[in-house]
């Protein structure tokens, strides 16, 4: 193999996340060479299968260190930035991972001359009154005011294998007396397919994306109680949904925080950012800024919930759901 034919390098931060795994695969299968960039590499050797032997390969780097991250993206041609968290703990906090840290991989990416694709979120805006929300916002102003040319994504709630969202709520279903509507269940979402917002990712890593933001969800939207109808009927499960007012799900939240050692199923910070519709923007839609205007078509829940909630079932793929399957 000459050097004219090796195949370009790209550094996907926070490739071992549920986004970042689906987008290490999507690169691979075009033929990439990947560089998986993480904190703990030597617990993210699962993402090496994703490709060909010696096609992947872990790097060290925390986004709070701007040298690990230069070195990171030393020799790659293009950049992607999957991390992002839904709650504060230790010293990741939002400012420090999702402002800090995303300027500092643009800085990287300019410096090594690589494209960059930020993953940010629908409802980043520096003025949100969500701290996480107007991190992200300030996260995406620190990227373009760093590479204008930048190409930033801005999924709804992502769904699939291993996601934050159904998965957590089809798992209380089995020994909760019921299920939780925050502030009554009318919040809209537009939740997309993990492996839409993969190959958006691949599609901008190709060059065939125009710079600037884009907002990517799904064929459907739902409220907050028919999201969790859907799953509801999927798992083959009847369960309460009682609604629960914004203010007590903040104060729970707020004490659910303050426990250490434990993964908060709610943050009072998460209970601000669902006063407000998480869905893809008219302006988007008018704009072409979405994954049809990517002309990627948009996945369906039905299609894919049953195939990863089905061990929810009371007795798993062979319940009443799994035959009518």
């Amino acid at each position: 193999m000459t050097l004219a034919t090796i195949p370009p390098l790209v550094t996907v931060f926070g490739g071992s996340g549920f986004v970042g795994r689906h987008v290490v695969r999507a690169l691979s299968r075009r033929g990439y060479r990947v560089r998986v960039a993480v904190r703990r590499p030597d617990l993210a050797g699962f993402v090496l299968p994703l490709g060909n032997v010696g096609q992947i390969s872990l790097a060290q780097a925390n986004l709070r260190y701007p040298d690990s991250v230069r070195k990171a993206v030393e020799g790659a041609s293009f950049v992607v930035n999957c991390v992002g968290i839904l709650f504060e703990a230790g010293r990741n906090k939002f400012d420090a991972v999702q402002d800090f840290g995303a300027r500092a991989v643009a800085e990287a990416a300019k410096g090594a001359g690589a494209g960059l694709v930020h993953i940010s979120a629908i409802g980043a805006d520096v003025g949100s009154p969500s701290a996480y929300g107007a991190s992200k916002g300030r996260g995406e102003q620190g990227v373009l005011q760093v590479l204008p040319e930048a190409i930033i994504l801005r999924p709804s709630i992502v769904f699939g294998p291993e996601d934050g969202f159904f998965n957590k709520f089809a798992a209380m279903s089995r020994t909760a007396p019921f299920l939780p509507l925050i502030g009554g269940g009318k919040t809209r979402f537009q939740p997309v397919f993990v492996e839409d917002v993969a190959e958006a990712v691949a599609r901008a890593v190709e060059g065939s994306v125009a710079p600037g933001i884009y907002e990517l969800g799904g064929p459907e939207v739902l409220t907050f109680r028919e999201c969790l109808e859907e799953m509801l009927k999927v798992v083959d499960r009847k369960k309460p949904l009682i609604s629960l007012p914004f203010g007590l799900a903040s104060f729970i939240g707020g004490v659910a925080s303050a426990i250490p050692l434990i993964t908060p199923p709610l943050t009072a910070d998460q209970v601000v950012l669902l006063k407000k519709d998480n869905v893809v923007s008219d302006a988007a839609k008018a704009e072409g800024r979405t994954l049809e205007g990517l002309g990627i078509r948009p996945t369906p829940l039905a299609g894919i919930l049953p195939a990863y909630l089905v061990h929810y079932r009371p007795h798993g793929q062979y319940s009443r759901s799994g035959k009518a399957a």
